[in-house]
């Protein structure tokens, strides 16, 4: 049903931000950081982060209603000549009578269970979990003084980020916030270039700025862009926080600055370590984890980064025609993450109503189950020598998996941990041999990788896979049948305390 402009709020009141601001830089000020990269450089990601390796994304939103095309469709149906212009047009009549806001009082979450979503991610295997609190579209997923267009006011009239994040500390993960208010600048733009809702000035504190993509966003919109991140932070202390890709806009700069000592500066005050994640160069390097939408490196990083990606190929939002990733390709691209120094942030897809589709839920739990079988090659470990083994390397950069990557038994990516008692090194093989037979070419005798005698060899999961023999080509484990159903299989070698060697980038073929 359409939005009834005579059931609105009303407006929220921004024009002075001064105090807001003032008290942003008394923060800042008490320290420890400053506001100046030199500062901020000194941050060192947390342990727990550096050991969590894999967390839950969760793009869910007003555009979840029509649920066409994806997360961008509040965008590209303002934008004539676009499938989903025409589709708007067909389903909802011109955008002048029915516009986005209209699908508002639909988006109910009559379904939404955030115990029930904590305990799926939990049962995936996910340490923490990163809701988007605002998408580009403008909507608050939480309960914001600072915008009247806010789930907490309209639709579901709840605290959506902060019932998932009491349900996420209750069940043992880390809460984390993701902001993407930065592409509002010209998110909505199409629309004022045709008679449509955008230019309603009922609506301009939902829909605007609207300006042009090439145009640097205004100190007015910046400071309500930092003020907009400093009450996520004060009101949900997220212990992660992640930025879209927009602001590597040049005039954000000073602001990312200021969000980052601000953020640090809180945390050191409430006891607790926490992560800053962006894109390309939006941070200065050290400052912050840089954080590859659905992408990859080819070597192992000196510093702790990000994959974020999405369960589907196609979209971050749910709709009917998902491209879903199968249980093998999301083991591989977490495997390959970890080898690599990386962490897997795995987006999941909610519906408007607050459930998710069957195969979302099957995979989350596919992949938790290889996780409680694997995990131990996975959780707290850290690169070995070498990451990677086998005819399969990912390409690195951004935007890589719009294909399916086929694995096989040859390809191979490492992990390892240290103890007083000597050094654990996990071999993960993305394919299950057929013959039973895994050979690992790196722990051979003639290669020189691994220089130390071998003391055990295991399977994980697998008690009675217990021959095993070393040849000058590659150590060769015979497996059982167990967890036969899973993709791959971990094996975990343990050598007494060694000297230090050189790292590799990988073992050719």
């Amino acid at each position: 049903m359409p939005l009834d402009p005579t059931t609105l709020p009303e407006p929220v009141d921004i024009s002075d931000s001064m105090p807001a601001l003032r008290r942003v830089r008394e923060v800042i000020d008490r320290g420890p950081f400053t506001d100046e990269w030199e500062s901020l450089t000194a941050y060192e990601p947390p342990l727990w982060f550096q050991d969590a390796k894999f967390g839950i994304f969760l793009h869910w939103g007003v555009y979840t209603v029509p649920a066409y095309g994806s997360e961008w469709y509040p965008r590209n149906a303002y934008r004539q000549g676009t499938r989903e212009f025409e589709h708007h047009v067909n389903t909802y009549g011109p955008h002048r009578q029915f516009g986005y806001k209209d699908f508002i009082p639909d988006f109910t979450m009559s379904a939404y269970d955030p115990q029930a979503w904590a305990s799926l991610f939990r049962a995936a295997g996910a340490q923490f979990v990163v809701p988007v609190a605002e998408h580009h579209d403008g909507f608050a997923m939480y309960d914001s003084d600072r915008t009247r267009w806010a789930a907490s006011k309209m639709g579901p009239q709840r605290d959506v980020l902060g019932d998932l994040a009491d349900a996420t500390r209750r069940a043992g993960m880390v809460v984390g916030a993701s902001t993407h208010r930065a592409e509002h600048w010209f998110f909505l733009n199409g629309g004022t270039r045709f008679d449509s809702d955008v230019l309603d000035p009922r609506f301009q504190d939902f829909y605007g700025p609207a300006q042009r993509e090439e145009t640097a966003p205004n100190e007015a919109f910046l400071q309500d862009w930092l003020l907009r991140t400093v009450e996520i932070i004060d009101r949900y202390r997220p212990q992660v926080l992640w930025f879209d890709w927009w602001i590597e806009t040049p005039a954000f700069e000073p602001y990312l600055r200021a969000v980052a000592a601000y953020y640090y500066n809180r945390a050191a005050e409430w006891g607790v370590e926490v992560v800053i994640q962006y894109k390309w160069e939006a941070f200065a390097p050290g400052s912050a984890v840089r954080d590859i939408e659905r992408g990859a490196m080819s070597r192992i990083q000196e510093q702790v980064w990000q994959n974020d990606t999405s369960i589907s190929r196609n979209s971050w939002s749910w709709h009917p025609d998902q491209d879903y990733k199968s249980v093998a390709d999301l083991v591989a691209e977490l495997a390959d993450c970890v080898a690599k120094n990386g962490a897997l942030l795995l987006n999941m897809c909610p519906k408007a109503d607050g459930t998710f589709d069957t195969r979302e839920t099957e995979l989350a739990r596919e992949l938790g189950r290889w996780l409680g079988v694997y995990g131990q090659a996975i959780y707290g470990t850290r690169p070995w020598i070498v990451p990677v083994e086998g005819p399969t390397r990912a390409v690195e950069g951004s935007f890589v998996d719009r294909n399916p990557t086929i694995y096989t038994e040859r390809d191979i990516r490492f992990t390892s941990r240290t103890d007083k008692m000597g050094e654990h090194i996990y071999a993960i093989v993305l394919a299950r041999p057929e013959s039973g037979t895994v050979r690992i070419r790196s722990f051979g005798t003639d290669l020189g990788l691994l220089l130390d005698e071998i003391e055990t060899v295991d399977v994980l999961g697998d008690p009675d896979a217990r021959s095993w023999r070393r040849t000058p080509d590659a150590l060769e484990v015979d497996l059982s049948d167990a967890h036969a159903d899973l993709p791959g299989v971990a094996i975990r070698v343990f050598r007494a305390p060694r000297a230090p060697e050189r790292r590799h980038d990988f073992i050719h073929e």
